[in-house]
């Protein structure tokens, strides 16, 4: 995550400090154990985090077929690629890529809860989930753009995507200048998951 994105410390302490209160409750009840908690922990820091959605993108600039099928048929083109086993698990159900183009920008919220496409983005950030940026990410999505940096052309069509449990949005981003020559690998590395969101555009890396 870029700084810009980032919150106060002490408001990732407080919400950690609620989060193994509660932990710590469910294991004294019984309910979960700290072994599964680790687990699920892992299989969210390893295998489905946002360097699989970077890899989907990465495709997409190398391969215009690719982007293609990648739109019309997300899930079926997610599966051509040899990400880990599970992209069409949990959260990964229903995924819907959008593509940016020099006209048009694509902005993902979910103004029910935080519904996210798991295996492709990772764990939502924090501020996907505050109230306040889902609810003025629907009112004035160009105004919150423009806040966190990206101020948009007013030529530009910005159309906002609300995710649910039916349709789990991400955004395929344009392809920065400077970067012809560059591998899929090097290309992913410059993905980051506030792009796929469509809070950000990828930087070039001469910038």
């Amino acid at each position: 995550m870029t700084v810009q994105f980032g919150y106060p410390e002490d408001r990732e302490a407080r919400s950690a400090a609620r989060v193994r209160a509660l932990e710590a409750l469910l294991i004294e009840k019984g309910v979960i154990t700290g072994a599964t908690v680790d687990k699920v922990l892992g299989y969210f820091e390893t295998d489905m985090t946002p360097l699989n959605g970077a890899k989907i993108v990465a495709r997409a600039w190398t391969d215009p077929e690719f982007a293609e099928r990648l739109v019309k048929d997300t899930p079926a083109a997610v599966a051509e690629l040899a990400l880990p086993i599970g992209m069409d698990g949990a959260e990964g159900e229903h995924l819907q890529a959008v593509a940016n183009t020099p006209g048009v920008h694509n902005l993902v919220i979910c103004t029910l809860c935080s519904c996210f496409p798991w295996p492709v983005l990772g764990l939502p950030p924090y501020w996907y989930k505050d109230p306040t940026f889902r609810a003025r990410a629907a009112r004035e999505p160009r105004v919150v753009l423009k806040e966190t940096g990206l101020d948009l052309d007013p030529s530009v069509e910005l159309r906002v995507w609300d995710s649910s449990g039916h349709s789990r949005w991400f955004v395929v981003p344009q392809r920065p200048a400077g970067t012809d020559g560059m591998t899929e690998e090097e290309l992913a590395a410059l993905v980051t998951t506030e792009s796929m969101i469509g809070i950000a555009e990828v930087p070039s890396p001469a910038a």
